[in-house]
């Protein structure tokens, strides 16, 4: 793809971008309901592309976890059209007014908030980020530039076409929803270029990608990279509640990103619960790895190393370390966690509180699974990824976070004395 290509998208998003800062909530929301019509419209051609690019990923030997991510069948359809819907229900991130005052010389001051403008959004092929991202976008008044994998190029083309074409239709502009549709590397290089049009990328996928985004451009950023994700259980965690707890966090789904990684247990009540942990894990065919003192607990368990411990498996492997009480447990996700998802089990509310005081992650869950980590279950509706930064957004990045804010000042002819 040449560069004039790219740029022209670039220069195109830059201009749908100032048209949609202003366009009223009813309209983006109308443009919502649109693009899951037009999305509903075009289901059979979806799914049939979609086919074809599976036995293309199988033939050429992507693996299976690949694979399971870029399928679409009529269930994932469903949800991704009952996303865009649930988007469109949320409040109007934009035109908040996150506060203000009016000064002692009668000046009126409010900061409100606005969109960022064009995003682009890199990603690896999962399809449903293209529906979510769109929705997302458009909901907060941004323009978008989508860029998935090349295993599912012709996929997310088609959805791409089918929610622009209904986005115009309810009155936005032509070019507030793109896609770059060369499959090669050489398009996203330019991509990186485009400071001058672009103003925040949100690169989806391995470490590896978003490390290569990160450092090869000067556009801010937003990254999702590891979720090595810690669940903490107490001296007075339920034993029955611990274990549902650990089995759901880590087997509801282990290839994603706030699926459980390492699981710390009390000391204190080690041997109780570890041999219940090692039937609960065994029913979900999970290798389970640990420490010298929980091998010494559970002999046919392999021995975790140092690397287990910085290791985000996104696979049927779980580490577990034995830690005495609740200070070595937080120190333990400090050094080793990703600040993405933590968790601890505990009856206990003072040490649930000191648990969150003292975890640096951007989610931290009480008595809860980590799987909860994620819009949806913080009514986000759907989100285009989790941060693990702390600037611009941390977190979940749902319509709200892909806002900044202006200031205004409402004066009568003041001056600067």
């Amino acid at each position: 793809m040449s560069t004039d290509s790219v740029l022209s998208i670039a220069q195109q998003s830059r201009a749908a971008s100032r048209q949609l800062a202003s366009t009223p909530e009813f309209l983006r929301n109308q443009a919502l309901a649109n693009m899951a019509e037009a999305l509903a419209s075009v289901r059979q051609q979806v799914l049939e592309i979609n086919a074809q690019e599976i036995i293309k990923a199988r033939d050429e030997g992507q693996t299976d976890a690949m694979v399971k991510r870029l399928t679409i069948d009529d269930k994932t359809f469903d949800y991704m059209l009952s996303r865009i819907k649930k988007v469109a229900q949320l409040p109007d991130p934009l035109n908040r007014i996150l506060t203000g005052h009016t000064n002692p010389a009668g000046l009126r001051v409010y900061k409100k908030s606005v969109p960022l403008g064009v995003i682009g959004i890199i990603y690896e092929s999962r399809p449903n980020v293209t529906t979510d991202a769109a929705a997302v976008c458009i909901k907060s008044g941004n323009a978008v530039i989508l860029r998935g994998g090349s295993e599912a190029l012709h996929t997310n083309a088609i959805l791409t076409d089918a929610m622009a074409a209904g986005a115009i239709n309810a009155g936005l502009p032509a070019h507030a929803i793109q896609i770059i549709r060369a499959p090669g590397h050489e398009a996203v290089g330019e991509l990186l270029q485009m400071d001058q049009y672009i103003d925040v990328l949100i690169p989806r996928g391995g470490k590896g990608l978003i490390k290569r985004i990160a450092e090869g451009t000067r556009i801010p950023v937003i990254k999702h990279y590891d979720g090595i994700c810690h669940l903490y259980l107490a001296a007075d965690a339920n034993p029955e509640q611990a274990v549902t707890l650990a089995v759901n966090s880590k087997c509801q789904s282990v290839q994603v990103c706030n699926a459980l990684e390492t699981l710390l247990v009390d000391s204190q009540c080690a041997e109780q619960l570890l041999p219940l942990l090692q039937v609960a894990f065994a029913e979900h065919n999970i290798e389970l790895r640990g420490c010298e003192r929980t091998q010494g607990c559970l002999p046919s368990i392999a021995l975790a190393s140092e690397e287990d411990w910085h290791t985000e498996y996104l696979a049927p492997l779980l580490s577990i370390k034995i830690v005495d009480g609740i200070q070595q447990a937080i120190d333990h996700i400090n050094h080793y966690g990703s600040g993405h998802t933590d968790g601890i089990v505990t009856q206990n509310l003072s040490l649930a509180q000191h648990f969150e005081d003292q975890v640096d992650s951007a989610s931290v869950m009480i008595n809860a699974s980590t799987r909860l980590s994620g819009g949806g279950d913080y009514g986000l509706g759907s989100v285009v990824g989790i941060s693990t930064d702390k600037l611009h957004v941390r977190g979940p990045v749902g319509s709200n976070e892909l806002t900044t804010y202006k200031w205004v000042a409402y004066g009568d002819g003041h001056l600067r004395g």
